[in-house]
């Protein structure tokens, strides 16, 4: 792989990565459209590193917040306060996404075919579409669930939806924000949610790879993984400030209709 491309990947992935569009359905589809030899799994969770770190600085203050319930306190649950109740859950949220991460991981293993990814963009962005529009009609959104008790079927559901976004063409972003609209979330806080809860996720990944990433001698690779890793991150703080200001004005069907030009254009290509 060349500086080039890792700009490219980078870019692509600090742009897909927050819209509800699958960062990783576009990376997996990048060699088939550059016509180069696909760097893995292993590149791509990398590019996600970059992107993982835009959230930390973009949502700097309320992870330092968060942070700060980390006491014995949070295990006894007749001890309230929002930002505990926001903990508790997203900690539930975290353990659901891992059990089932875990389950899919072998059958995901064989989903980077670029029409399982067609599929999984045209499908998922019809349900995001469908789960957008029943939000709208929706008269009585919830008003910050996650700080007022424990949410178990909202947070355990949220959790199962992130899950799926191991296969590319999903969106981790897509699929939790169409959960959390279908539960009835409102849109901002559906957004800054499925952000945070992509955080655990990424790093648990990153960690497991880098004994292999360490091992890598090649210092040139080292460097073109780092050019893309910091245009990821560049990209994508630039990305959710962008998408943060426009998720409670805008229809989300325009994203849908993006997975379905990008499928369709696949398709037609193969």
């Amino acid at each position: 792989m060349t500086f080039f491309e890792a700009i490219v990947y980078g870019i692509i992935q600090g742009l897909s990565e927050f819209l509800p569009i699958s960062s990783s359905g576009h990376l997996a589809l990048l060699p088939h459209v550059m016509k180069i030899q696909d760097p893995g799994v292993v590149f791509d969770l990398m590019m996600h590193l970059g992107t993982a770190l835009a959230v930390m600085v973009y949502f700097r203050n309320d992870i330092f917040k968060y942070a700060r319930t980390f006491t014995p306190s949070l295990a006894n649950f007749s001890i309230g306060g929002e930002d505990r109740w926001f903990v508790r859950n997203f900690i539930f949220s975290t353990f659901i996404s891992v059990i089932f991460i875990v389950l899919l991981i072998p059958i995901a293993k064989t989903a980077r075919d670029p029409w399982i990814i067609i599929m999984n963009l045209s499908l998922f962005g019809g349900v995001l579409w469908f789960a957008d529009w029943k939000n709208s009609k929706n008269t009585s959104l919830l008003d910050s669930p996650m700080m007022n008790g424990l949410q178990w079927k909202v947070a355990g559901l949220i959790g199962l939806s992130q899950a799926f976004a191991i296969f590319p063409g999903v969106s981790r972003s897509g699929i939790t924000l169409t959960m959390a609209l279908l539960l009835g979330l409102k849109r901002k806080e559906a957004g800054s949610y499925s952000f945070l809860l992509s955080l655990p996720i990424i790093f648990a990944g990153i960690f497991k790879e880098v004994p292999d990433i360490l091992k890598n001698p090649d210092h040139s690779s080292l460097l073109i993984l780092l050019t893309g890793i910091t245009t990821s991150f560049v990209v994508g703080w630039g990305t959710i400030h962008f998408f943060m200001k426009l998720i409670g004005k805008i229809q989300l069907c325009y994203f849908t209709f993006y997975r379905w030009i990008i499928a369709g254009l696949m398709a037609l290509s193969l």
